[in-house]
């Protein structure tokens, strides 16, 4: 099966995010034309060059050998004809080498990369987030070493934080940073799970590593931020001798194989602080955040491309007589429940990327409306979203691709059909880069407590204003779900907001955590996709466009309605439960 970039979904998924008019304003050389340009060069790069890559990387995994990662076969040489299109520098500031175009276009563009291969889409992800934490925490002489290489793809980033003892609990880490006299600090400690930590695609990485100074106080505000470089860089940009960091282990996973997930140990590795000292964690939350952003992007290019491997198959397979034309031996495809599930494929799929995307505008108006109160304004939203793109966008990944080896029935649980390597790939993607749990708790937590709810609460009156185009679109079921579904997520953010408040509310606040993450993605992504709706029968109305194409955007919001918005009563169910049953079933008692 052939992937082929959705580069008219992408499209009118950027056109008609909300907030996209302002954008447009804020990036004057940016229009729809360019986006389509942008995304059409993107899927074309995607699927001619990294899709048929994918099952080679899953079947020949990176090698391990005398301290060097040698990526799967063609890796590096695909990596090399990415970087030189330029693809690693669509967001970086013109400064370094990038095009300053919108987080939002290269969101969209990279799902297409994530689609085609995400163990690869991995490296340069990786690097983004790099290039994003050193242009706002990075000292000029930092700047002007390592980003223009970043920008340029000749070097890649990787992102080093977990350890043996520390994996969310981050203030447990151990590795040391001792100061060497000279500005530098020596780096010693282990770190697991580093994703391409070491391999051959590029002559240099760019190790971002959270250690400790030696008179930094206990836990989280004792950490630091350090840079260090696999070799040493000569004034002139040359490189020198290798540093005393190396790979000593490769992970066997279920999944992503041809991404090498390294166990790395740095014995005295020479490394500069970023930022300030023991304000590491802050500093590196402007790369997790735009990791974690990304991952959510992956959890939908992955669904994207196990749905369009179940519609493939689901058209070519013939079994049974068609329940609408009657038709003997019909692709399955013509059977209901197979249509139901590839239905709700794919209208999941398009209210995540509709998150994603939403997301990603969000960020680049924090950073760029015209007025402070605006990007304020922005910025709340990027911090509600954040999680929910992130979790709810992965585990609709896992979803996706779970139903697609469904669809293929016994076929889909053998490997030459290629459906249960996205579902494997897609497992990881609800772990790393902090759990979706983590991620519920950080909603409920810092983005429901920062501003005592204003910005949950915004975003549901905001929510509302559809409504009045929605009932006149399609009166009935359709509407009342949305209107049910919008006033569940007020419920449940009001009783969580007074719980938070309550002394002995903590336990249901945290027990809630995970049904409210999910109640806001069902929302938004009815929200979104309730948008769309209205801006396809816009053009239809208007004569602009391909009018059956268009429906079907109508006709997938209405299909969203029924099966998503219909369960978020039992979601704000979940919420109102709180932590009394949790503590209820002790582990003694679920072990009995």
């Amino acid at each position: 099966m052939t992937y082929r970039a959705p580069i008219r979904d992408l499209a009118f998924a950027l056109e008609t995010t909300p907030g996209m008019e302002a954008l447009t304003a804020a990036f004057p050389d940016y229009d729809a034309d360019t986006a389509r340009a942008v995304l059409e060069a993107a899927g074309q790069m995607s699927a001619a060059l990294l899709a048929p890559l994918n099952t080679v990387g899953d079947r020949r995994h990176p090698v391990l050998q005398d301290d060097q990662v040698t990526a799967s076969p063609g890796f590096a040489e695909a990596y090399r004809e990415f970087a030189a299109g330029g693809w690693t520098g669509l967001t970086a500031q013109e400064a370094w080498g990038g095009q300053a175009l919108p987080k939002a276009l290269e969101l969209a563009a990279y799902e297409t990369v994530h689609s085609a291969n995400m163990a690869f889409g991995l490296c340069p992800m990786l690097s983004l987030a790099a290039i994003e934490a050193l242009q706002e925490h990075g000292t000029e002489d930092q700047k002007g070493t390592y980003l223009p290489r970043l920008v340029s793809g000749e070097w890649t980033g990787a992102m080093v934080l977990t350890e043996p003892g520390a994996g969310t609990d981050l203030g447990a880490l151990t590795t040391t940073a001792t100061p060497n006299g000279d500005g530098t600090y020596a780096l010693n400690g282990q770190k697991i799970y580093i994703t391409w930590g070491d391999h051959d695609a590029t002559n240099n990485i760019v190790h971002m590593v959270l250690a400790r100074l030696p008179d930094s106080p206990p836990g989280p505000k004792g950490i630091s931020l350090f840079l260090a470089s696999k070799y040493a860089v000569n004034a002139d940009g040359s490189l020198g001798a290798r540093n005393a960091f190396r790979p000593v282990g490769l992970e066997h996973k279920l999944g992503i194989h041809g991404s090498p997930t390294c166990v790395m140990a740095y014995e005295g590795a020479t490394a500069e602080l970023v930022g300030q000292p023991n304000q590491g964690l802050s500093h590196m939350f402007v790369m997790m955040n735009a990791a974690r952003l990304a991952v959510g992007v992956e959890g939908v290019g992955i669904a994207e491309r196990a749905f369009q491997r179940a519609l493939a198959y689901a058209v070519e397979r013939r079994q049974s007589r068609s329940a609408w034309t009657g038709e003997a031996n019909a692709p399955i495809a013509d059977h209901p429940d197979v249509r139901r599930m590839l239905v709700v494929m794919k209208a999941k799929v398009a209210a995540a990327r509709a998150i994603c995307l939403a997301t990603g505008v969000a960020a680049d108006l924090a950073d760029r409306a015209t007025t402070e109160e605006e990007r304020q304004r922005w910025q709340a939203r990027e911090d509600l979203f954040t999680p929910i793109a992130k979790a709810w966008s992965t585990d609709v990944g896992v979803e996706v691709a779970s139903v697609g080896v469904q669809v293929h029935g016994g076929m889909g649980f053998i490997e030459e059909t290629g459906a249960a390597q996205h579902y494997r790939d897609a497992r990881i993607a609800p772990i790393y880069e902090g759990t979706n749990g983590i991620q519920a708790l950080d909603l409920v937590g810092r983005k429901l407590g920062q501003d005592g709810g204003q910005s949950a609460l915004r975003l549901i009156e905001e929510m509302k204003t559809v409504m009045p185009g929605l009932s006149r679109l399609l009166p009935g079921k359709p509407v009342e779900r949305m209107a049910a579904a919008i006033e569940a997520a007020q419920d449940a953010t009001m009783w969580l907001l007074d719980r938070k408040t309550a002394q002995d509310g903590q336990a249901d606040v945290l027990a809630g955590a995970d049904a409210y993450l999910r109640l806001m993605g069902d929302v938004a992504g009815g929200w979104l996709l309730a948008n769309q709706a209205l801006a396809a029968q816009g053009r239809i109305e208007a004569g602009e466009g391909d009018s059956a194409w268009l429906q079907s955007r109508i006709d997938l919001y209405e299909a969203y309605a029924a099966n998503v918005l219909g369960h978020c009563s039992s979601r704000l169910a979940a919420i109102g439960q709180g932590g009394t049953l949790l503590n209820r079933l002790t582990p003694d008692l679920l072990g009995a």
